[in-house]
């Protein structure tokens, strides 16, 4: 009889032996990210979003240049030229410590740096990219509208041609970095129809106040954009995107990092309900011990798991060109759901504990709220799957 292979012992960090998929890089990429935000983020993100604030970003944001972690999948102009599975690993360590610093990362480099990178001219990629990518540039990406967030073929602001020059009117709402940004990309109605134009923000006429009193990505700058008459050159535009497939195409990847980053957020709440059931005493013993507390972990576990599954098996469609924007829907829909589930269930895994900043648990719910609607909300994603699937168009 042949001898059965020895099997490896079971880790409960990774129950499906993910890590197996992974290669020597992907390792190194991940772990490299995971150190970073440790030392840097982990520390002080509770008092950040505590305060409602993120002092030190543009420091933060050339640390993350010199990770490589800015445009990390782009090629080119200083870009590290990543997979997207390194780069998905890449956005679940960084939410893993606060959902704020990987919408730094995504608005940055998934939004700004890939529009300029997909649509820009030569000129326009040669100016901005590589000082993008080394952080020394913050760039912001202006698509919602006050009055239009789920239809922006709507959207009211407006570029107009005057003589060589474009002018560039109108509003734009809840743009993360906007406040520090150097550079934002702007869509905006033309009589082309939707187009792309790259804006230096110290343009006379644009203004980017922040937003104040939010409740959710507190560790994050979000703010408004208000161009009033902004004069910019013929070459401002983007001369590759016309109509809503540009501003979409963005989208889509910038949700494809939400795919991995709402697992980080799951967990570490997960991390943080397994430390605490496994210390936390009541009736004479660790509550990890009563049948009730072991069903929630498992079933958290469970739910991590197959959505950490489901973000690699896209990563390995994105890097073959396979990848879908139905397939993108499919996976934000599924794992922030399950993430906002997880993060509920730690909470009450902890008890009144769940809702101290010195657990990590209810910062990651509230971000994780935010997370739900941004990049389109759960109803738009269920329609682009509804639709996907019977053929019948129901958004109109």
């Amino acid at each position: 009889m042949t001898a059965s292979p020895k099997l490896p012992p079971f880790d409960p960090a990774d129950p499906l032996g993910i890590d197996e998929l992974l290669d020597a890089e992907d390792l190194a990429v991940r772990d490299t990210v995971r150190r970073w935000a440790v030392r840097r983020v982990l520390p002080d993100v509770a008092d950040w979003y505590e305060k409602g604030e993120l002092p030190g970003i543009r420091e933060l944001a050339r640390e993350l240049g010199e990770l490589g972690a800015l445009g990390m999948s782009l090629s080119g102009y200083g870009c590290a030229g990543a997979s997207a599975v390194q780069y998905g690993l890449a956005c679940l360590e960084l939410e893993a410590a606060d959902s704020g610093i990987r919408s730094l990362v995504s608005v940055q480099g998934s939004l700004a740096m890939y529009a300029i990178h997909r649509f820009g001219s030569e000129e326009q990629k040669q100016t901005w990219l590589p000082r993008m990518a080394s952080g020394e540039v913050i760039g912001c990406f202006g698509l919602t509208e006050p009055d239009h967030g789920s239809d922006p073929a709507s959207m009211r602001t407006y570029a107009g041609r005057d003589g060589g020059d474009w002018v560039l009117s109108g509003r734009k709402m809840w743009i993360t970095n906007g406040s520090v940004a150097s550079v934002a990309v702007v869509w905006a109605q033309t009589e082309e129809g939707i187009r792309g134009f790259v804006v230096p923000t110290d343009r006379p006429g644009f203004a980017a106040p922040e937003i104040r009193h939010k409740w959710s990505l507190r560790a994050s700058v979000t703010s408004e954009l208000i161009m009033d008459d902004v004069r910019l050159p013929a070459d401002a535009v983007l001369p590759g995107a016309v109509g809503l497939k540009g501003p979409l195409s963005c989208l889509s990847h910038a949700r494809y990092g939400i795919v991995w980053g709402a697992m980080g957020a799951a967990r570490a709440c997960f991390e943080a309900a397994v430390d605490y059931a496994r210390t936390r005493e009541q009736f004479g013993k660790p509550i990890g011990g009563f049948q009730l507390t072991q069903a929630k972990l498992a079933d958290m576990a469970v739910e991590l798991h197959k959505g950490i599954l489901l973000a690699h098996h896209l990563g390995r469609r994105m890097d073959a060109g396979r990848l879908r924007p139905e397939q993108v829907s499919f996976g934000k829909l599924n794992n922030v759901r399950e993430a906002m589930e997880i993060c509920r269930t730690a909470r009450t895994i902890l008890g009144a504990n769940g809702i101290s900043l010195e657990y990590p648990v209810m910062r990651h719910a509230t971000n994780l709220e935010s997370v739900l609607t941004y990049e389109g909300t759960v109803e738009m994603h269920q329609l682009v799957l509804g639709k996907a699937l019977t053929g019948l168009d129901a958004f109109r």
